[in-house]
C-alpha cells in the first residue's frame, strides 16, 4: 500500500536512481554543487513535463504554491527560474542522453514481445526525422533556412512498443539520409526508411552488416530485372522481382540483387514499389512491413502534442538538447509504468491522469485506473499484525 508518497514520487520509482548517480558522477554534473543536484534538475523538468509547464516562471509559481509538498516529490532542495535557467545552461546535456538510452533499454525488455504491426519476430525499426521549428533570432545556432532556424529529432522507433531506440538531435540544415552514418546497425534487424533515405551506398552498408532494409524506389531508379516470380494479383500485388541496378553511378554502390515488389492499395489505389535486400519473406508481407512505417510518423505527432518539445525553457544548444532527452526520458518512465502495472490504458490517458495528480498522496494504480483498493478486514494499512490470535 501507498504509505503518503506523492503520485508523483511513486512515478519516480521507476527511475534507476543508482544507474543515474554513476551517469551525474561520470560528466561530473554534481561537481561543486551542494545545492540543487542533477536529480532535482530532472524531477523538476520531468514536473514540468507531466504538468504542462509552458515557462520557468511558470515552474516556479507551481511548485512554490505548494511548498509543503515540494520535498514529497523528491525535490529537496528550493528551486527558483534562475537556478533551473543555470542548469539547464550548464550541466551537461548528455547526462540526460545517457539516462534517457538506460531508460530505453529497460523498456525494451518489458516490449520485447509487443506486437509490431506484422507477423515477424525479429526487430523491427522505422527511423524518420522530424523538424521543430525555432526563432532564428533566438536559436542563432539552429541554422535552418536564411530566416529561419530549426532542429530535427532524427528518431529509430522500435515498432514492439513504439519505443525510441535512437535519437539525433541536428541543426535543420542536416540531410536526413546524413543520419543514417550514426546508426548502430543490428544484424537480422529490419529497417524501415522513407523514399528520402534512398542511398545505395549506405544500404550496402546495410546489407553488408547483416541487416535487412525496406524503402521506397524512385521513378528514375534504373535497373534490369534478373528473376520474376508470380504473384497473387488479387492481394493488390503487382510484380516480385529480383533486379540489378544499372545506373552509372548506383550499379558501383550496390553491386549485388535487390529485390523489387510492386503493389498497389486496394483503398486509394495508388501504385507502391519496394526496394528490399530481403528475399525470404513473402511480397506481401513486404508491404505490409513498410505500412507498419507510419507508427513513427505516429509518434512524432504524439510527442508534439503531449510533451513540451515545441516551446523550449532555454535558448542555448545545451538547455535545448537538455529538455528534449529530458522529455524523452519522461515518456519511456510512462511507458515502463504502463507495462510494469500492466494498465490497459494509452499513454495520453495515463498523462492527462498523472497531470492533475502528482502532488496527492494516494496509491497509483488506484489513480490510473479509478478503483479502489480493497484492504482485508484483519490488516489495517498503518499498523502491522505481530501475533496471530
Amino acid at each position: 500500500m501507498n504509505s503518503g508518497r506523492t503520485v508523483f514520487a511513486q512515478v519516480m520509482d521507476c527511475l534507476p536512481q543508482r544507474r543515474f548517480q554513476t551517469i551525474v558522477a561520470r560528466y561530473g554534473g554534481d561537481y561543486k554543487v551542494t545545492r540543487f543536484t542533477c536529480l532535482d534538475q530532472f524531477f523538476c523538468m520531468a514536473f514540468a513535463q507531466l504538468t504542462y509547464r509552458e515557462s520557468l516562471r511558470d515552474i516556479e509559481a507551481c511548485l512554490r504554491a505548494q511548498p509543503n509538498k515540494q520535498y514529497h516529490l523528491g525535490i529537496r532542495h528550493g528551486m527558483s527560474r534562475s537556478t533551473l535557467a543555470d542548469a539547464n545552461e550548464h550541466r551537461d546535456w548528455r547526462i540526460f542522453s545517457d539516462l534517457a538510452h538506460v531508460l530505453i533499454s529497460t523498456a525494451r525488455t518489458l516490449y520485447v514481445h509487443d506486437d509490431c504491426g506484422v507477423a515477424l519476430e525479429e526487430p523491427v525499426y522505422a527511423f524518420d526525422s522530424t523538424t521543430i521549428d525555432l526563432c532564428l533570432e533566438l536559436f542563432p545556432w539552429a541554422k535552418f533556412r536564411k530566416r529561419k532556424g530549426a532542429i530535427k529529432l532524427h528518431t529509430l522507433l522500435n515498432l514492439h512498443g513504439s519505443i525510441p531506440s535512437f535519437i539525433l538531435i541536428s541543426e535543420g540544415k542536416l540531410h536526413d539520409v546524413n543520419a543514417l552514418d550514426a546508426l548502430v546497425l543490428e544484424p537480422g534487424a529490419f529497417y524501415l526508411l522513407d523514399r528520402g533515405y534512398l542511398d545505395f551506398a549506405r544500404l550496402h552498408i546495410m546489407t553488408q552488416s547483416c541487416a535487412f532494409f525496406v524503402t521506397r524506389a524512385k521513378k528514375n531508379t534504373q535497373f534490369r530485372v534478373i528473376e520474376s516470380r508470380p504473384v497473387d494479383k488479387t492481394l493488390g500485388l503487382l510484380a516480385d522481382q529480383t533486379i540489378m541496378l544499372t545506373g552509372v553511378k548506383t550499379g558501383t554502390l550496390y553491386p549485388q540483387p535487390l529485390r523489387r515488389v510492386k503493389y498497389r492499395d486496394p483503398e486509394t489505389n495508388k501504385v507502391y514499389v519496394f526496394l528490399t535486400n530481403n528475399f525470404e519473406l513473402s511480397a506481401l508481407l513486404i508491404t505490409q512491413l513498410y505500412k507498419a512505417r507510419w507508427r513513427v510518423e505516429l509518434f512524432f505527432k504524439w510527442i508534439k502534442q503531449h510533451l513540451r518539445i515545441k516551446a523550449f525553457y532555454g535558448t542555448s544548444k545545451n538547455a535545448v538538447k537538455t529538455q528534449v532527452w529530458i522529455a524523452i526520458s519522461v515518456y519511456v518512465l510512462v511507458a515502463i509504468l504502463k507495462k510494469r502495472l500492466n494498465l490497459d490504458v494509452d499513454m495520453y490517458r495515463i498523462l492527462q491522469i498523472l497531470s492533475v495528480h502528482l502532488f496527492e498522496k494516494v496509491e497509483l494504480l488506484q489513480v490510473l485506473t479509478g478503483m479502489a483498493l480493497e484492504i482485508p478486514e484483519d490488516q489495517s494499512p498503518n499498523q502491522l499484525t505481530l501475533f496471530e490470535l
